[in-house]
């Protein structure tokens, strides 16, 4: 005999069932990799590429806020001249050594200056000096610097030294008008001559749990996996009634015994 589950009807919730466990799953899944993804910065803030550089001045004004968006690895191009006499040492740690990072301003034809990091020294002796006349410089564009790292490295520099780079600290070494962040070059741009490039830093990798999206993906699971109980149930109850009527002969009634037996 056919069985109950392979009617019409039947197999209408067959599919309806199929249906909702697919929604499930992919809103489990959808949810899950949303709570365990990289950092937003690594799909926001990539390091970019340098053919794609635009010009400072139109990312915001001099000393306005700028987005950390912004101001994490965006390619950028400036153009002015050097003040070449204004240099700033700034300790910092490049691959695990100690040394100094070269920062001086580029100020610009309405003299606003943007601070550019030429390079790393190891002792802070000896820098090649800035280009002179105009020029047009090509880097990444960094937030400024929260906190020194907390080190003096050792040597005896030629010039200043500040803690970090900062307009709230630069200003009172430039009497410049500053941008909200800074330029690091890499090492085909000539303000790099002589020092190690300062690479832009490494999206981060590590990753943050959205403890939200991770709780509905939870109920996601757990409204497939009930879907799916209910469905076997009623498919169970369906079979269980259908067993009475199809096992074994009616049980004959009083009226039905007496007449056979006459």
């Amino acid at each position: 005999m056919r069985s109950p589950l392979f009617s019409p009807r039947w197999l209408g919730l067959h599919v309806l069932a199929v249906l909702v466990a697919a929604v499930c799953v992919a809103g489990t899944y959808w949810q899950g990799t949303s709570a365990f993804q990289p950092d937003r910065d690594v799909i926001t803030n990539p390091v970019a590429d340098l053919d794609d550089a635009v010009p400072v001045s139109d990312l915001g004004e001099p000393g306005a806020f700028l987005h950390p968006n912004l101001t994490t690895n965006t390619a950028v191009e400036a153009t002015g001249r050097f003040d070449g006499g204004a240099q700033l040492l700034v300790p910092r740690r490049l691959d695990g050594e100690e040394g100094y990072e070269v920062v001086l301003p580029l100020v610009t034809d309405d003299g606003v200056a943007m601070t550019v990091s030429r390079g790393w020294s190891s002792d802070g002796t000896g820098l090649p000096p800035a280009p002179e006349g105009e020029v047009t410089v090509t880097g990444w564009l960094q937030p400024p610097q929260d906190a020194a790292e907390g080190f003096v490295p050792m040597g005896s520099p030629d010039t200043g030294t500040v803690e970090r780079i900062a307009p709230s600290v630069l200003v009172g070494e430039w009497d410049y008008q500053l941008y909200a962040a800074y330029v690091t070059l890499p090492g085909s741009e000539p303000a790099v001559d002589g020092l190690t490039p300062v690479p832009p830093p490494e999206p981060p990798t590590e990753l943050t749990v959205n403890w939200r999206n991770l709780s509905y993906a939870v109920q996601w699971a757990m409204f497939g996996v009930s879907a799916v109980v209910f469905w076997i149930i009623l498919m169970r109850r369906e079979l269980a009634e259908r067993r009475p009527e199809e096992g074994g002969e009616e049980t004959p009634t009083s009226g039905q015994a007496v007449a056979a037996g006459s």
